[in-house]
This record gives structure tokens, sequence and C-alpha cells, in this order.
């Protein structure tokens, strides 16, 4: 009965962790007074991705589509909604990804 309970917590743990991810398309990307703003969709919803030019991790990103995935809460560098950007066919676990930003919602 203890294990299954152990069994029990430590699944919820993982769900709790697991990274949601998607596809995203990039329309376009600018630079503004030193934040990355890329502007991006995902099915019907726009929202733009911003990072600061002088972290690393910040990249300029072509129009064109990607893989997105949010991180848990409280990780990343920004303190808001993280994600990490990757490469339309990439495994993110096992491919570098292009650069994380702070993800706002329109």
């Amino acid at each position: 009965m203890r294990t299954a309970i152990i069994l029990v917590a430590l699944f919820a743990g993982l769900q709790v962790l697991a990274q949601e991810k998607s596809q995203i398309t990039v329309k376009n990307s600018a630079v503004n007074n030193g934040v990355v703003i890329v502007a991006a969709q995902a099915g019907r919803a726009s929202f733009e991705l911003q990072c600061n030019k002088d972290i690393s991790g910040c990249t300029v990103l072509e129009p064109g589509d990607y893989v997105m995935v949010r991180l848990p809460k409280n990780h990343g560098v920004y303190d808001c909604a993280n994600v990490d950007i990757y490469p339309k066919s990439a495994d993110p676990e096992t491919t570098q990804k292009l650069g994380e930003y702070c993800v706002t919602e329109k």
C-alpha cells in the first residue's frame, strides 16, 4: 500500500513538471531598444515572444515554422511565462534550443 502511494505521488509530480509542446509560425521579428520582439501564431492564437538581445539564448528568429516548449512555472530566465524555441522538425529532448523567450498572449 505504501509503495502505491509513493508511486502515485511521484507520477503526480512528474505531471506538474511536464512541458507543453506546440507548433508555431513566426510571422516576423524586430529589435527595439535591445529587446527582440517576435510576432508568432499557433493555430488562430497570436502572441509575442520577447527576450533581451544581450542575454545568451536570445535570437532574432526568421519567419517560418518552429516548435515551442512552454517551461514549468518559475523555470527560465525571465519573470514571466518562459518558452524555448526549437527548429520545426527537432526533438526538444535531443536538440539544442534556438532561444528562450518570455511569451505574451494577445
